[in-house]
């Protein structure tokens, strides 16, 4: 038995419960992990939502770093006593849990267990859209909304790090520092300013290259003005609401513009590409072209006080429960 973070019916924060879950021995292929830092995302507040659907009763959360306390038949790659993170996994607000081994990637030295569970998710997705949806080019120019949330901070450092020009979107002064120190090159207050024309006077009236958006609903239409002819529109969240296209021709008169909605169910499928993109990330953080923010830490009881904080956009960097 051990204490994990329940959803019986989807709703707000409130439909978090603390409740004894029963956790058994691990079978054929699964290892027990006892996590010591969990990462709060977006897509956690998706499912307990409803807007991504899951089967009632779940733990919530989809990712955390711990360490193995026993492994079933076949599992050979780890042992007890093993440092391991994961990545994407439904059921991680939780003490202890059970997880395929193959959901699983080491933890190498000099990575602590709260920057695991506050890089992994965020630097894998970060991976995939600035090297496989789109194969980022140094000089090419990008438009991150939200850059000063814990996915930005990630992925614009890394971004910088490619030598691209990095312009991104803030809510506030603070935020906007934030992000300069973080690998934007220009930071636009979305509060005070009209983004789109604020890129557009970046560029020269040029457009940007892509626009990466996990903003959603608030965002996407004014991204899709901000775009070079032939730009890419990445859309990767919904933290405002999901987003719709109903005529496709907007495209056309926006200038033969792409747009693509990518999720790490797809790009991480595969075991040695779902560890290969972790190994990455951890490489990145280790190489120094990623530092990781934790700037906010709550108790995994708390778990529904830190969504609120996530959802009413109080949070900057990245936000991790603590078992």
């Amino acid at each position: 038995m051990t204490k994990a973070i329940v959803v019986r019916t989807n709703g707000g924060p409130e439909v978090l419960k603390l409740e004894d879950w029963e956790v058994g021995e691990p079978g054929p292929g699964q290892i027990r992990i006892r996590q010591h830092a969990i990462g709060l995302n977006f897509v956690d507040t998706y499912q307990r939502s409803g807007l991504y659907k899951r089967d009632m009763p779940f733990v919530a959360g989809n990712e955390a770093a711990g360490e193995v306390t026993a492994v079933g038949a076949d599992v050979t790659e780890f042992k007890v006593g093993d440092r391991v993170a994961y990545q994407g996994e439904p059921g991680a607000y939780a003490e202890e849990r059970l997880i395929f081994a193959n959901r699983v990637a080491p933890l190498p030295d000099g990575i602590d267990y709260e920057t695991a569970a506050a890089v992994g998710l965020k630097g894998a997705t970060a991976y995939y859209l600035l090297f496989m949806t789109h194969a980022l080019k140094k000089d090419e120019t990008i438009l991150f909304q939200a850059a000063a949330g814990g996915m930005g901070l990630i992925a614009c450092q890394w971004a910088h790090a490619l030598g691209a020009r990095v312009i991104g979107t803030a809510g506030s002064d603070e935020k906007v520092a934030l992000a300069k120190a973080n690998g934007c090159d220009e930071v636009i207050n979305y509060r005070t300013e009209d983004f789109v024309d604020r890129v557009r006077q970046l560029t020269g009236g040029q457009g940007v290259d892509v626009v990466y958006d996990g903003v959603g609903k608030d965002t996407f239409e004014g991204g899709l003005d901000c775009l070079k002819p032939r730009g890419l529109m990445v859309s990767f969240g919904n933290a405002s609401g999901p987003v719709s296209i109903p005529n496709l021709g907007i495209l056309a008169t926006k200038g033969s513009l792409y747009v693509t909605r990518p999720t790490g169910g797809t790009y991480w499928r595969k075991t040695e590409d779902y560890r290969a993109g972790l190994a990455a990330v951890y490489q990145a953080v280790l190489d120094g072209m990623i530092k990781v923010a934790v700037h906010h830490r709550f108790a995994l009881a708390d778990a529904a006080e830190a969504h609120r904080a996530l959802e009413g956009r109080q949070t900057t960097g990245s936000v991790v429960l603590l078992p």
